[in-house]
């Protein structure tokens, strides 16, 4: 069926994770979002920053897009979508966080919630199965104990070097892509832990944005990257209702947190405390 006849997709954006080269797509990022059908669905892939200004979408932004069906490429996981890019289309401004968070709420507490063991006994029981598995969910700790700062390697792959180096196939001058020294992990529990706390790295764009500003405004490394990491457990703190939205590493059952839901408790919102 033609592009022109296909129905659109609306999808609230509220996954985005920080870039990184790409061979054969210039650049990725990993964007993921929730249909207005209340569906996760995985957009991709989607070079971001060499999409016209008019498709330059935001978190908490609805979109309307064509997406192919599942199956196309090797990327078999159960929410994944290939998107035209032609086709994406910017609807209305991005979902406020006034009054808690409610626009945003209105969506987000309708999906349901669960612990890391159950995504990845899910994802484990849909391949044995023969399903695409499940590769996005969303999972509420009960308890946050730490985030640990790691540091990474200085500078991309060899390869992503090169390719960064020569310029994409089009001849256009490649966009900086500025490698993060460090990552940020989550140590936290769910209902079902017994004790066993897990670790999930976080690849959301915005910690990687807030590390360079903090880097520019510090002028040290390390005291940026802890300026990031207290960053991190403001968002999990007592006063906080967080949820993560996590996703895995293709083609493995490892989850990553792909980005924090972060509104007051409600007890606290009710009290102006937020």
């Amino acid at each position: 069926m033609p592009s022109d006849q296909r129905k659109l997709t609306k999808v609230l954006i509220t996954v985005m994770t920080y870039p990184h080269p790409s061979e054969t797509y210039t650049e990725l990022v990993c964007t993921a979002g929730i249909t207005d059908a209340h569906q996760w669905v995985r957009l991709y892939p989607i070079d971001y920053r060499y999409r016209p200004v008019e498709q330059q979408f935001k978190k908490y932004q609805w979109i309307e897009v064509d997406l192919e069906p599942r199956g196309k490429g090797n990327d078999n996981r159960a929410e994944s979508r290939r998107p035209n890019l032609d086709s994406i289309r910017i609807i209305g401004d991005c979902l406020p966080s006034a009054n808690n968070w409610i626009q945003r709420r209105a969506i987000i507490d309708r999906l349901p919630v669960f612990t890391r063991n159950q995504l990845e006994r899910q994802f484990d029981e849909d391949k044995a199965a023969g399903r695409p598995p499940v590769s996005l969910g969303i999972v509420r700790p009960t308890k946050v104990h730490d985030v640990i700062i790691e540091p990474t390697p200085g500078e991309w792959k060899p390869e992503w070097k090169a390719m960064l180096s020569q310029g994409n196939l089009f001849g256009e001058e490649m966009k900086e892509i500025r490698k993060l020294p460090f990552a940020w992990r989550y140590v936290f529990e769910c209902s079902d832990s017994d004790g066993k706390p897990h670790k999930a790295m976080t690849e959301d764009w915005e910690i990687g944005v807030l590390y360079w500003k903090e880097l520019a405004r510090l002028g040290s490394p390390d005291k940026a990257a802890e300026s990031v990491r207290q960053k991190c457990l403001a968002m999990v703190a007592d006063s906080r209702d967080p949820r993560f939205f996590m996703g895995t590493v293709f083609p493995y059952n490892t989850w990553i947190v792909l980005g924090v839901f972060w509104p007051a408790k409600e007890t606290q919102a009710r009290l102006g405390l937020w």
